[in-house]
């Protein structure tokens, strides 16, 4: 396949998400690559996060909720590089409902993986970066930035697990400053998480309001 055509968002443009620069400020990128339906970013999102390293017992509900949220037509928006992101972004390409992937590198002219073809086809999945092509490879400092990218365009934020002191622990209380609502799943695992400020959430409770 072809690499896919790229399109660009200024920070001039109409269709520049405004969430953008009041989370991040001056952090704002002044240019986001897009391939795919860019009006997608209008309507409401989720992002997505856990830790690389999921407990047991929350892996089963973190499928549920990614099912709810499929279920539901939910827009969810994530960078889905953990293995439960991975899993998760599996279940929601099995979907009808927008998706929005966010990669930690530059995607200008990049080879479109198959599985995401077909819902890229049909309109509903959108790849966003704010970096440039000068960016070819993920890296942790890149990593962290697009997550605060994606935090700052979603509307609310499901955390599914944060590992305590880890890097997605510092990233929910980056988020919280914000005054971005943060979700978690109800479970002793994310107990910490709640106790910060984090809001337990059941899919199918949380949907239907």
């Amino acid at each position: 396949m072809r690499p896919t055509k790229t399109s660009h968002i200024s920070q001039a443009d109409a269709a520049y998400p405004p969430a953008l620069r009041v989370h991040l400020r001056d952090e704002a990128p002044g240019r986001i690559a897009a391939i795919g339906d860019i009006a997608i970013l209008r309507v409401k999102t989720l992002a997505l996060f856990c830790s690389v390293k999921c407990p047991g017992n929350l892996i089963l509900q973190t499928y549920d909720a990614a099912c709810a949220l499929r279920d539901a037509g939910v827009t969810v928006i994530g960078g889905f590089h953990s293995p439960m992101e991975k899993e998760c972004l599996t279940l929601l390409l099995r979907g009808t409902q927008p998706v929005v992937i966010c990669p930690a590198r530059g995607i200008e002219g990049m080879r479109v993986p198959g599985e995401w073809r077909e819902p890229l086809a049909q309109g509903r999945l959108l790849i966003l970066s704010p970096f440039d092509n000068r960016h070819r490879r993920p890296t942790e400092e890149l990593s962290q930035r697009r997550n605060d990218f994606v935090a700052a365009l979603a509307d609310e934020v499901l955390v599914a697990y944060a590992a305590p002191g880890g890097k997605t622990d510092q990233f929910c209380r980056r988020i919280l400053r914000w005054g971005k609502p943060l979700l978690t799943l109800a479970d002793d695992a994310t107990a910490l998480l709640i106790a910060l400020g984090a809001k337990p959430m059941k899919p199918e409770t949380h949907l239907r309001e």
